[in-house]
C-alpha cells in the first residue's frame, strides 16, 4: 500500500482497503481507485458535518480523522444528496457517478456485514446512476492495415511488433508491458499474460505475431540487468506503459489516424471487433482471449457489429425514399334507408 494512504487512511478505511487485496485479490491500481473514491467521500463528510471551513481547498482536506460515527449516522437520503454534490458540485460525470456509487455500496457493506463498525447499511437499496453503453471506438481493418505500414521509428522491430499483438491479440497495456521472455513459447506458440488481478491466461499466436517477435528478438539487447522483459526502453530497462501510448500516438500520426481518438485499450477493441466481424470468432472463445470475467462484457462486441449492419443498411442510397402520392381514401357508400 501506498504511503500516502498510510498517512491519511482511517482504521476503517484502511482494513477495507486491506480486504481488498488479500481476500478479493484485487490488484494494486483497483486499490487505488477505491481509496481515491472513498477519499471523496470522506472529505465531502467533513464538509457537510462541518468539520472543516466551506472554503478549504477539497483537494487538502485530510480524512484520517473521520470518525466511524459519522458513517454509522449515514442515511439512504444522505447518499442521494452526495450524488447531487457529485453532479453539481464536482462535475462528475454520470459513469464516474456509478463507480463511485458503486465503490461507497461496498465501502457500507464491508463495514455492516464484515467489520461489524455501523449498525446498519443504508445503501443496500442505492440505485446507481444510469449509464448509458457506449459502443467502443475501433479501427477498420483497412486502417489497422495503415498503421501497420506506416511503423517507421530508430525501434522498428520492437514497435511494428508491440502493434501487430495489440492488434492481433487484444492484449491489456499492463499485460504487454509486463511480459517476459520466459512467456513465450516458440514451440507452441503461445504467450502467457497476467491481467486483472494477476489472473493467468494463454494465448494462441498467428503466424503475424510470431513472426513479429522472433523479429523483434533477434534485435533486442542482451542485457544482464533486464534480462527478463520482452520489450525495453532505449535506456535498456522495461518499456513503461507511458512509453508505449506515445509509441501508439506517434503511429498513429504517421498514419494519419490521429484524429479517431484512439488510444492502446482502443487498440484491444480493435481485435476483438476483427475478430469477432472478420473470423466469425465465437464469443464464449472470444471471452477466454480477452480475459473477460463475464460474458456480458464480451457481449458488447455483438451489439457493435449490430451497429455496423444498420450503419450498412442506412448508407443505401434508397433509405431516404418515400412514398410521394398520397394514399387515395375509399369513397364512402351511401346506404338506403332500410
Amino acid at each position: 500500500m501506498k504511503e500516502e494512504y498510510l498517512n491519511d487512511c482511517p482504521e476503517y478505511l484502511l482494513s477495507f482497503l486491506t480486504n481488498l487485496t488479500l481476500i478479493k485479490d484485487r490488484a494494486p491500481r483497483t486499490e487505488e481507485a477505491y481509496y481515491t473514491d472513498i477519499r471523496t467521500f470522506l472529505r465531502y463528510i467533513k464538509i457537510k458535518n462541518g468539520l472543516v471551513p466551506r472554503d478549504t481547498d477539497f483537494k487538502k482536506i485530510k480524512i484520517v480523522d473521520v470518525d466511524i460515527k459519522y458513517i454509522d449516522s449515514f442515511t439512504l437520503s444522505d447518499a442521494y444528496d452526495y450524488l447531487g454534490y457529485l453532479k453539481n458540485i464536482r462535475n462528475n460525470s454520470t459513469a464516474t457517478r456509478a463507480r463511485k456509487s458503486s465503490a461507497l455500496k461496498q465501502f457500507f457493506s464491508f463495514l455492516y456485514k464484515k467489520a461489524h463498525l455501523i449498525s446498519k447499511d443504508p445503501l443496500v437499496d442505492l440505485e446507481l446512476p444510469r449509464v448509458k453503453n457506449k459502443l467502443p471506438k475501433y479501427l477498420s481493418l483497412d486502417e489497422s492495415l495503415e498503421l501497420l505500414s506506416n511503423v517507421n521509428s530508430s525501434h522498428q522491430q520492437r514497435d511494428f511488433c508491440i502493434l501487430v499483438l495489440f492488434l492481433n491479440c487484444g492484449m491489456r497495456l499492463s499485460e504487454l508491458v509486463g511480459l517476459d521472455i520466459k512467456d513465450y513459447s516458440r514451440a507452441n506458440h503461445t504467450l502467457r499474460l497476467f491481467g486483472k488481478g494477476r489472473k493467468e491466461r494463454i494465448i494462441y499466436l498467428n503466424d503475424a505475431c510470431v513472426q513479429a517477435l522472433e523479429d523483434y528478438l533477434k534485435v533486442r539487447p542482451n542485457v544482464p540487468a533486464e534480462p527478463n522483459a520482452i520489450f525495453l526502453s532505449r535506456n535498456n530497462k522495461r518499456i513503461d506503459k507511458r512509453r508505449v501510448q506515445q509509441i501508439v500516438e506517434e503511429n498513429l500520426e504517421k498514419s494519419g489516424l490521429s484524429n479517431l481518438g484512439v488510444s492502446t485499450h482502443k487498440l484491444r477493441h480493435t481485435a476483438a471487433t476483427l475478430m469477432y466481424q472478420h473470423g466469425n470468432v465465437d464469443t464464449l472463445v472470444l471471452k477466454n482471449i480477452l480475459g473477460h470475467k463475464s460474458i456480458a462484457t464480451t457481449e458488447i462486441y455483438t451489439h457493435l457489429s449490430d451497429e455496423s449492419m444498420k450503419k450498412a443498411a442506412d448508407s443505401s442510397p434508397l433509405s431516404k425514399v418515400t412514398n410521394q402520392n398520397k394514399p387515395v381514401k375509399p369513397k364512402s357508400v351511401k346506404k338506403d334507408d332500410e
